[in-house]
């Protein structure tokens, strides 16, 4: 039997894994990537001996017992990995001094956060007691939901049932409105920062179950390790990446995709194509707006993503050993609010990497900031190269000045500095609007199931994080298993899928 052929655009975590299935059942591929390296947004890059991790804060289910570390062994993520869990998920501290500890552990949690706040005791308990129940659930991920029989569907429901009450209540609530019920200002202003206000709450009280499972540590090496992991585990199936190959567009005949043609004018041809690179570029772009609906347009127009940012990587030559290591995030409260491209922060969210030594020398520290900030702001500045570069040295030169008040003498040991900002990420990723996570998961798209297909056009998939709202590496992960599943089932196989 004559093996079919598939082509990938974009050897982000969905590439990757889209071509690991579709070698594990039998189809050739080929990923065609825009870039020199593997990952995507999973990324990182070096600058004067530092090695600056753009992503992985943790790494979800990273331990045994679920069904989303199944797909990672499958893809040869955690297999001969140092992974490490946090003690402390974030650090808040505030302006008055006053600090708030969200520790991993429930227990050291509920009893931390009722002594900084007892006004709020019932509110605590109550989030308390989702969180325990959440370590409970083991959520379905191994199969796609459009190729769910009535009969999946009833045991799903069964498996759900004992947690149908919280994923209701807690899904129906915005992290802003969650916050705004806490009466205690540190409180309130800590779980305003933990996300996008519009964020759901469940994914955050399910994020702090996990966290205090030890099922969401960090894999010592960062977001590039596990990048090279995946692609490790491809080539040794057989596939095939062609780097610096931009896709231009997608070639359709009598609609059917049919092929690629890159940039530099060259044409490839497959059995089916699976873009796994950003939506609009996809679809608007790459396809010409050719193949699409009011729902998708829809989306397009009307869903919030997350925001993109700002993001400055300081390497200093001290080793903070003043703070514990395993802390997931600290988040500074300013004196006073301060204008830093573009927008006003009344916080800085500082990760400092020295929990993993590979990052920076010897004795020094890799430590690196996130702002949320606006792509148009950035989108027109970046037309001014001057003013563009004038503006990212002045970030580094403010975010130093704050960091110093926190840490006396730290300007004095910053060696390297860098500044990515809405337009690099869109740049080096093409990631529309520069957004590093895609579509935001609101109480309103929480159980949004987007097609990885477009309406007219056939032989033709999508994977990644514009059809799975929420994003990160799990969005990726499971959409290359599911269009693989679904690529199964049209020419009749079986799907099958292996650990190496």
């Amino acid at each position: 039997m004559v093996e079919k052929s598939v082509i990938i655009i974009g050897a982000g975590i969905a590439g990757l894994s889209t071509g690991c299935y579709a070698q594990m059942n039998g189809y050739h591929t080929r990923i065609f990537e825009m870039h020199d390296n593997p990952g995507g947004l999973c990324t990182a890059w070096q600058r004067k001996g530092y090695t600056v991790d753009g992503c992985l804060h943790w790494l979800m289910n990273s331990s045994p017992g679920s069904e989303m570390y199944r797909l990672w062994e499958e893809l040869g993520v955690v297999q001969g990995q140092q992974i490490i869990n946090m003690e402390q998920f974030y650090r808040v501290e505030g302006a008055d001094g006053k600090v708030l500890t969200l520790y991993c552990d429930i227990d050291r949690l509920e009893q931390h956060m009722k002594k900084v706040a007892p006004e709020d005791t019932r509110l605590i308990s109550d989030c308390a007691r989702a969180i325990r129940r959440f370590t409970r659930m083991n959520l379905p991920v191994l199969k796609a939901q459009e190729l769910y029989s009535p009969l999946d569907g009833l045991k799903l429901m069964f498996k759900m049932l004992p947690f149908m009450g919280d994923l209701r209540r807690w899904g129906r609530i915005s992290m802003k409105e969650l916050a705004l019920r806490f009466r205690n200002p540190l409180l309130r202003d800590a779980w305003l920062n933990m996300w996008p206000p519009e964020f759901t709450a469940l994914f955050m009280l399910i994020t702090l179950a996990t966290f205090h499972q030890k099922a969401s540590g960090y894999p010592i090496g960062g977001s590039m390790q596990v990048s090279r992991a995946i692609e490790k585990r491809y080539l040794g199936l057989g596939g095939e990446i062609k780097y610096k190959s931009k896709v231009d567009k997608i070639i359709v005949e009598n609609d059917r995709a049919v092929g690629v043609r890159l940039a530099d004018g060259g044409e490839h041809r497959a059995d089916y194509v699976i873009s796994a690179a950003d939506g609009h570029a996809t679809i608007f772009d790459m396809l010409d707006g050719k193949y699409i609906n009011d729902k998708i347009r829809g989306y397009y127009e009307s869903l919030p993503i997350f925001p993109p940012l700002v993001f400055v990587s300081l390497g200093v030559n001290r080793s903070f050993e003043e703070l514990p290591k395993m802390i997931s995030g600290l988040v500074l409260t300013l004196e006073k609010p301060v204008t830093i491209g573009g927008g006003e922060r009344k916080w800085l969210y500082v990760r400092i990497h020295n929990f993993d030594p590979t990052l920076a020398p010897p004795g020094k520290t890799l430590l690196t900031i996130m702002m949320e900030s606006n792509y148009p702001y950035w989108e027109a500045l970046h037309k001014d190269l001057a003013r563009y570069k004038a503006e990212k040295e002045q970030i580094a030169d403010t975010v130093v000045s704050l960091l110093d008040k926190r840490f006396p003498g730290l300007a004095a040991q910053v060696e390297m500095r860098d500044v990515a900002t809405p337009v690099t990420f869109h740049r080096y990723t093409g990631n529309w609007q520069g957004s590093f996570e895609g579509w935001l998961v609101t109480p309103k798209t929480l159980m949004l199931n987007m097609s990885k297909t477009l309406p007219g056009l056939d032989c033709f998939y999508m994977a990644g994080q514009w059809v799975a709202p929420g994003g990160g590496l799990p969005s990726g992960a499971m959409t290359g298993r599911y269009v693989t599943q679904m690529l199964c089932k049209r020419d009749k196989k079986r799907f099958a899928a292996t650990t190496p």
